[in-house]
């Protein structure tokens, strides 16, 4: 099995996956080393940089009893222009699995498609599953439940939003994405968003204005305006996102409960403010922290015996 899209794990699976995160973050304390994973090696392949990715998967394998293996891009012959599909069947006899974080998403598709191995999207161009998972245990742990409430996106609709359309979709729960005209999830994944939330009695809405999308949210959730690889369109971002930011103003507006998301690194000043990052309504840093967790119930998934 390999974790591509959120699209890869149905309702029971990421429901397994939560319940699993919860059990280890719960028993960490008393036993934080594990042999689970014993004698399992997992590479990590980074064709873009990482802080949360990188460090949060080589502490779970190395609490789970298994080795990761960091491997740079342009370290690796990838760079210099190896095939993919060649660089997948020899890593496939090293390893026991690889995840990849890579500018384009058909370049996972691909080694994924010529592995013998579980591959493991650590961001794309397209996606980005591993967030979305503890994003919703991050969720499940403040609200005690995910289907029947309202998320808010706001701001660009990128890869991020992508896997939160279809995890948040296939739990139950609703999505109100705010983004100016021309930076909307791509139409596939809102295709398939809407019909796994219409199966769950949940909506997906795509609205310009975020008073509109944070109106009566139990989360409010947005990201940088100027992702990796959107470098060149800085100018151009900060002018069409002006409007775009979560602040005291717009926390006002959804359910006094409101919990407030960003999957890091921030901008503080443009997409949030600091007085609402560091306010009593955030969970950014726990949300970070449930990468740990979420990224270790699914190692053991793939990789248990």
């Amino acid at each position: 099995m390999h974790l591509i899209s959120m699209s890869d794990l149905t309702l029971e699976e990421i429901e397994a996956l939560i319940e699993d995160a919860g059990r280890l973050k719960a028993e960490r304390g008393s036993q934080r080393l594990r042999d689970d994973l014993k004698g399992k090696v997992l590479g990590l392949i980074f064709e873009k940089p990482s802080t949360r990715t990188r460090v949060s998967f080589e502490v779970a394998m190395l609490e789970l009893g298994g080795h990761a293996i960091y491997l740079n891009w342009n370290d690796l012959q990838l760079g210099r222009g190896e095939r993919i599909k060649d660089t997948a069947r020899v890593l496939s006899s090293y390893l026991s699995a690889v995840m990849i974080r890579a500018f384009r998403h058909e370049t996972v598709v691909e080694f994924a498609a010529h592995a013998s191995i579980p591959v493991i999207n650590g961001l794309t161009n397209l996606e980005h599953p591993c967030q979305t998972l503890a994003d919703l245990l991050t969720i499940k742990e403040r609200k005690g439940q995910l289907s029947g409430l309202k998320l808010a996106w706001i701001g660009d609709g990128n890869n991020v939003c992508n896997s939160l359309l279809l995890g948040a979709a296939t739990v139950g729960m609703s999505v109100s994405v705010a983004c100016p005209e021309g930076y909307e999830p791509p139409a596939s994944i809102l295709e398939r968003a809407r019909a796994l939330a219409e199966k769950r009695g949940a909506e997906i809405k795509i609205v310009r204005e975020p008073a509109d999308a944070a109106k009566d949210a139990d989360v409010l959730y947005t990201d940088v305006w100027v992702s990796m690889g959107d470098e060149a369109e800085r100018e151009r971002r900060l002018k069409a996102f002006q409007r775009y930011q979560i602040n005291e103003r717009l926390l006002g507006i959804a359910k006094s409960d409101a919990i407030v998301m960003h999957c890091m690194p921030a901008n503080v000043g443009e997409e949030i403010t600091e007085e609402v990052m560091e306010g009593e309504h955030s969970a950014i840093y726990e949300q970070a922290e449930n990468r740990l967790h979420a990224q270790k119930a699914l190692l053991l998934k793939l990789l248990s015996p």
